[in-house]
């Protein structure tokens, strides 16, 4: 993306030791990097280490990724919108919608309090820890004003009758476990539902094959890697994205045309 744009950055993976992420943190000052991305277990130990936080970035309480505003780190989390904008990519607003999410860890965090900010009607969180899910449901609750539960994940539950929007937001069917999917009622997916997944390798998972076999939608997690990577290219550079390449290369990646 940075070579189709003509831009003179580079994007580089570096390992990070717990003990010395604020040593690295100072040296995205030090070295005037423009930003990072962080991923586990640095999403929270990050926080005290920032200057301040978007708003999504601080209900959510992690961070994935780090602007560098002239010395002055800003931290934001960009897998919800990511997602948010892989729906509306694909016909699909939150606005006024129930969404329902399988887990209550990261990325089902992210895109949970995401989709509350855009104006979904209600957001149910089902996990399998309850506490966890009361946690974010209230969380969500108190900080945005829509209207959140938490239901406790039983083998085999059905989805809520109403739901408009079904997302699995963990990692079952992750690469190498292709072979599972959540264990939910599927015969209980309608054709009105919109149904998608975090999980992108491998893309077409067993969770939306059996979606689609009930006739819904399904929107699958090579949209939402794509576009929280545009939002963050974005957030570095000031330049639009080249999408469609960022798409072209992922598929290619993953071997589908």
């Amino acid at each position: 993306a940075f070579e189709a744009k003509g831009l003179d950055y580079r994007y580089l993976t570096i390992r990070v030791r717990q003990e010395d992420l604020p040593a690295a943190i100072q040296a995205v000052r030090a070295f005037g990097m423009r930003g990072i991305n962080l991923t586990i277990p640095h999403k929270i130990a990050v926080i005290p280490l920032l200057d301040e936080l978007s708003q999504a970035a601080e209900i959510i309480g992690a961070v994935n990724t780090v602007i560098n505003e002239n010395g002055r780190l800003i931290g934001e989390n960009t897998d919800g919108k990511g997602m948010l904008v892989s729906f509306a990519e694909n016909g699909c607003q939150v606005k006024d919608k129930h969404l329902v999410i399988l887990g209550a860890g990261g990325a089902a965090r992210a895109i949970a309090v995401e989709a509350a900010l855009a104006g979904a009607r209600k957001i149910t969180v089902i996990n399998r820890t309850v506490e966890k899910g009361r946690e974010l449901a209230e969380t969500i609750t108190c900080r945005t004003g829509v209207e959140a539960q938490a239901l406790p994940w039983t083998l085999g539950m059905p989805v809520p009758g109403d739901t408009d929007i079904l997302v699995n937001g963990t990692s079952i069917g992750l690469y190498p476990d292709v072979g599972s999917r959540p264990e939910i009622d599927y015969n209980s997916i309608t054709p009105r539902m919109v149904v998608s997944d975090v999980v992108f390798n491998d893309p077409n998972t067993r969770f939306l094959q059996a979606a689609a076999a009930q006739g819904a939608q399904t929107i699958n997690g090579l949209g939402m890697l794509a576009q929280q990577g545009a939002v963050n290219f974005k957030l570095w550079t000031g330049v639009e994205a080249p999408l469609q390449i960022m798409e072209d290369t992922l598929k290619a990646e993953f071997g589908l045309d």
